[in-house]
């Protein structure tokens, strides 16, 4: 039996979408629909300890890449299209360098290249007093309303302390190296990236990503939470890919 909490929709060839930090797999909520209307199956976990799944000792990315492996086995599914946002690409690409056969093609959207993860953006989380979890989630709401509803899920103590566990898990040096690793592969890839994102910008990441991989950048209206800013725009995309 799974330990992961997902939604699993629709009977077609399987899409894989993966959120990142600090959101859930609700991250997907206004693309899955779209993309099980064309005819695809859409399985959209929250990663380990993370939404409604269990917490693990390490959560980091790599642990999260073993375990989504598992999960395919379980569901039965032998390939799928693996689409990622944030840090959820740096578990796509650990994955797809892992077990290349079980990837069709690889999107990675607003996410990570190399060590560069916008660990700013996140030092403020992983140094928060555990002690004072309960603080954490009506401050990132305020600071974060386009994500409002999605950390909804940290509410409270315990969800406090595993929204920095999960903080204090992330390695950017899981990714060290593994463009060319993932290049070497030949699993297609494709960079979809929001032209506002003040995370992780377009031109110092996105495009870099995406010349290390030898792959198109298609670049959309939207800020770096793209699947809810523009959920029209990406699900058209992602049926390019499916």
């Amino acid at each position: 039996m799974t330990r992961f909490a997902l939604d699993d929709a629709g009977t077609g060839p399987p899409v894989l979408l993966l959120h990142g930090f600090p959101t859930t797999r609700r991250l997907w909520k206004d693309v899955a629909p779209r993309l099980v209307s064309a005819g695809l199956r859409v399985i959209a976990p929250d990663l380990l300890g993370y939404g409604d799944s269990p917490g693990a000792g390490n959560v980091g990315m790599k642990a999260q890449a073993v375990a989504l492996l598992e999960l395919l086995e379980e569901l039965g599914v032998q390939r799928a299209v693996v689409v990622a946002h944030d840090v959820g690409t740096a578990a796509a690409e650990i994955l797809t360098v892992r077990a290349p056969e079980r990837v069709r093609r690889l999107v990675l959207m607003d996410g990570v290249h190399e060590t560069e993860w916008a660990m700013g953006a996140v030092e403020s989380i992983r140094s928060w007093d555990p002690d004072q979890a309960a603080r954490l989630q009506p401050v990132l709401a305020r600071r974060l309303p386009s994500i409002r509803e999605l950390l909804g899920a940290y509410a409270g103590e315990e969800g406090g302390r595993r929204l920095i566990h999960a903080a204090r898990c992330l390695d950017p040096q899981e990714t060290a190296g593994i463009t060319a690793r993932l290049r070497a592969t030949a699993v297609p890839v494709r960079v979809i990236w929001g032209n506002s994102d003040a995370y992780l910008p377009l031109e110092t990441v996105g495009r870099r990503l995406a010349d290390a991989l030898g792959a198109q950048v298609t670049v959309l209206p939207g800020g770096h939470f793209l699947p809810l800013d523009n959920p029209e725009g990406v699900a058209a995309e992602l049926l390019l890919e499916a």
